[in-house]
C-alpha cells in the first residue's frame, strides 16, 4: 500500500470485479489509494462529506481539498490518467449507462446514488481521510 500523505482515495464498488480491477489500475497510474464502498471507515467519511452514505464512486484529493463523486470522479479518473479529453468527456456523458452495463455484468443489483459533482473537502471529512487507507484493498495476487 502506497502511503503517501496527500495522496488521492478512490472509493469504488468493491463487490464489482470491473471496478476492483480499474481501481488497482489506477492506484498504479497516480498513488491512488482503492478503498472498497463496503469497508467500514468509508460510511463515517461519507457521512461526514455529504450527510447520507451515497453508493457512487468517489474520488477523494486532499492536496486539493476536493471531493468528486459519480460522473465527475470519472472524468477526473480519466484526466489523471492521460487519456484524451474526449475520452474523460465520454465516459463522464456516459456514466449512468456505463454504470449500468457493469452493475448487470457484475450482479450488482443498486444503482448508483445521483452524486455527480465536485465539491469541497468538509473540516469533518478532512479528519477522517487517513481513515481510509488502512482500508485501501490490496493488489490482487498474481496468477502463474
Amino acid at each position: 500500500m502506497t502511503d503517501v500523505a496527500g495522496s488521492p482515495v478512490l472509493i469504488f464498488d468493491g463487490d464489482c470485479p470491473y471496478c476492483s480491477i480499474a481501481a488497482v489500475a489506477l492506484r498504479r497510474l497516480d498513488d491512488v489509494e482503492a478503498v472498497p464502498w463496503e469497508a467500514d471507515p468509508v460510511g463515517l467519511f461519507l457521512d461526514a462529506q455529504f450527510g447520507a452514505r451515497p453508493f457512487a464512486m468517489v474520488l477523494v484529493d486532499p492536496d486539493e481539498k476536493r471531493v468528486y463523486a459519480g460522473r465527475s470522479a470519472a472524468e477526473e479518473l480519466a484526466e489523471r490518467a492521460g487519456t484524451p479529453g474526449i475520452v474523460g468527456g465520454l465516459v463522464r456523458d456516459n456514466y449512468d449507462r456505463i454504470a449500468g452495463v457493469v452493475g448487470a455484468l457484475s450482479g450488482r443489483d443498486r444503482d448508483p446514488d445521483d452524486f455527480h459533482d465536485a465539491y469541497d473537502l468538509t473540516d469533518e471529512a478532512a479528519e477522517l481521510v487517513e481513515t481510509l487507507r488502512p482500508a485501501a484493498s490490496e493488489p490482487p495476487e498474481p496468477t502463474a
